[in-house]
């Protein structure tokens, strides 16, 4: 046997196939699967908080959230893309049978430390590429602070929101998500004075 084994890649459907039955989820990149680590409770708990607070402002409209249960496909540059992201919005949802989205408007990742640089590097070039993508939200949690990338004429551009009176404007969807709402029971550490 030789030193170096060609890995061989997995297909799209034999992916799908297999995460229909996994209890343990994979993100997909190219061919390439990813088995995902669980969060800390203050991550799920920054998750819900997106959830409710958007969530919460979109009943009786058109556009609907989603949480990380929920994949996101992306196709560009001849490969195919799955993610899971914690919380997205979706004005345009796939069929009641699929399962994973191919046009959300906002897409929200919470940070930490295991994720960071996937979330600010891969996933962010993977999402900025989606054309109905309008939104892309970086969410920390050890302080009440939040990087958007919002679509303009010239590309997108960054944005800092920073402390709990801080308000997202969220146009694209017809809400807003306020910070002190984001960060509901989330204690942060004194800093040193």
């Amino acid at each position: 046997m030789n030193a170096i084994e060609q890995l061989s890649l997995v297909s799209v459907e034999e992916y799908l196939a297999a995460e229909r039955d996994s209890e343990i989820r994979h993100e997909y990149v190219g061919g390439y699967v990813h088995a995902m680590a669980g969060g800390k409770n203050v991550h799920n708990r920054v998750a819900a908080n997106f959830l409710i607070s958007v969530g919460g402002q979109l009943r009786g409209k058109p556009c609907e959230p989603f949480n990380s249960d929920v994949k996101v496909r992306i196709q560009a540059s001849g490969y195919t893309s799955f993610y899971y992201p914690d919380g997205m919005v979706v004005c345009e949802p796939n069929g009641p049978a699929d399962t994973f989205q191919d046009r959300p408007v906002v897409v929200a990742e919470v940070l930490s430390d295991s994720t960071r640089r996937v979330d600010q590097l891969e996933k962010r070039d993977a999402y900025l590429a989606i054309p109905s993508l309008a939104v892309y939200l970086l969410i920390e949690t050890d302080k009440p602070e939040v990087v958007a990338y919002r679509r303009s004429e010239s590309g997108f551009q960054s944005e800092l929101y920073r402390g709990q009176e801080a308000v997202i404007p969220l146009a694209e969807v017809d809400a807003e998500l306020p910070l002190a709402e984001l960060y509901e029971r989330v204690k942060f550490a004194q800093a040193d004075a």
